[in-house]
């Protein structure tokens, strides 16, 4: 069902009492939006939704054509893709040494009211960046003793793991992890070592521990105000649906979170596309809802929103165009601000709980996370588009690790990573 397009011809004032005033990181030298003329505004389509929807397999962040087309890079030794295999096979994660640690129950918010016992959720972080490594380097080199003790830590986890518990923290470990152990399981899914018992037996524990508690956060946001939760909350837990559902091919949890990321309702939390990437500036550029927040978490939402867009891109679904290309436009100002080190625009921003960011946060600017490859290739490989900022942090973060190679704390396990290998196009 689409919308008919339709006209409207809108005359805008350049300045009014109250309105257009814009802020930057350059002081008192701050770019001053030009005054806008009349122009013709399209109204956008409707971003379509297939209710009876089939997947492809393996379908998430790699399909096969695109795991045959890196096996065939690696093994013509040709940059970057075989620059990019290095650092994975250098990764302990990727070792046919790694013994996988699952725990009965997978915490993240202990110490709590709500959950007395202490964190473990690193044990969930390293296991699944583990399984993601191993998984990968089966399919490159074909050797099938990594698909083995990648299916090994899987079964561990699957049949050892019964709930996530902790405070309000537990919806990221829900969102985090199960995107990623839904993912390394994809990739293995066509693998005859691993059992029909134990895949179907996976995916009932995908659904049972992962599934509910990311639908609970995304449908209640813990019984706080909409916009709470910072953009990288639901992003997670979006991105887990979307796995899941794809991983068990329901098409209607898949499409609960395409839904949910192309809606405009102000009822939606921070995780649609068009709240996390918060404003669009008269140079093009988006502001991100974390900006004022700080750097790190902002670079946290790039890193969802490319893998939220491959993932639905896989499966034949573009976020990556949505609403003209807004990933990438909130991809562009989190470089230029980070890595080009630019000035940029800033649009106050407040939320539900009357937090004010009038300026654009300067911690943790220039963080590095293995985010760039994804969105870089999308763009201006796949579709021929000018990246110049994004363009610049990739050229930087290559080749790309992953987790395990970005320290030992959570943040260097947010993302899969070893893009440069994964997502580098000719």
């Amino acid at each position: 069902m689409k919308k008919n397009k339709m006209k409207l011809v809108v005359l805008v004032l350049a300045f009014l009492s109250g309105i257009g005033v814009f802020y930057s990181c350059g002081g008192s030298d701050s770019p001053v939006d030009p005054p806008i003329e009349e122009e013709e505004i399209e109204e956008e389509e409707e971003f379509p939704i297939d209710e009876n929807k089939t997947f492809i397999h393996p379908g998430l962040l790699h399909s096969q054509e695109d795991l045959n087309r890196i096996k065939e890079k690696v093994a013509a030794n040709e940059a970057p893709w075989i620059d990019g295999w290095n650092k994975l096979i250098a990764n302990s994660h990727a070792s046919l040494n790694y013994n996988p640690n699952p725990t009965a129950k997978l915490i993240r918010g202990g110490n709590s009211r709500e959950e007395p016992e202490a964190d473990n959720y690193s044990r969930a972080m390293n296991d699944v960046a583990a399984a993601y490594q191993l998984a990968i380097r089966w399919k490159i080199s074909g050797e099938t003793a990594y698909a083995d003790k990648a299916v090994q830590i899987l079964n561990a986890w699957a049949s050892t793991c019964k709930e996530i518990t902790g405070n309000s923290n537990k919806a990221l470990g829900a969102g985090i992890y199960g995107y990623q152990f839904a993912n390394a399981a994809e990739i293995l899914r066509d693998y005859d070592g691993w059992t029909a018992a134990d895949f179907l037996a996976y995916k009932k524990w995908m659904l049972d521990v992962f599934y509910p508690v990311s639908k609970e956060f995304l449908e209640t946001h813990w019984n706080t105000c909409i916009t709470h939760y910072w953009a990288n909350w639901d992003l997670c837990n979006l991105a887990n649906l979307m796995a899941i559902g794809v991983l068990t091919d329901d098409a209607s949890i898949y499409n609960e979170a395409i839904a949910y990321l192309v809606d405009d309702n102000d009822a939606k939390g921070n995780g649609q596309i068009k709240k996390t990437v918060y404003y669009i500036h008269s140079d093009g550029l988006g502001q991100l809802q974390e900006s004022g927040r700080d750097q790190g978490h902002a670079l946290l939402c790039v890193g969802f929103l490319g893998e939220i867009c491959e993932m639905a891109w896989t499966q034949g679904d573009d976020l990556y165009g949505f609403d003209d290309n807004r990933v990438l436009k909130g991809a562009e100002y989190a470089a230029r601000y980070n890595f080009n080190l630019g000035s940029v625009y800033f649009e106050p921003y407040n939320n539900c709980d009357n937090v004010n960011h009038s300026v654009i946060s300067d911690v943790g600017r220039g963080g590095s996370r293995p985010i760039w490859e994804v969105i870089y290739n999308h763009y201006v490989k796949r579709k021929n588009l000018a990246a110049p900022n994004v363009e610049i942090a990739a050229r930087l973060h290559r080749p790309e690790g992953g987790g395990g190679d970005y320290g030992p704390n959570s943040g260097g396990f947010d993302s899969l990573g070893f893009g440069t290998l994964l997502f580098s196009l000719d």
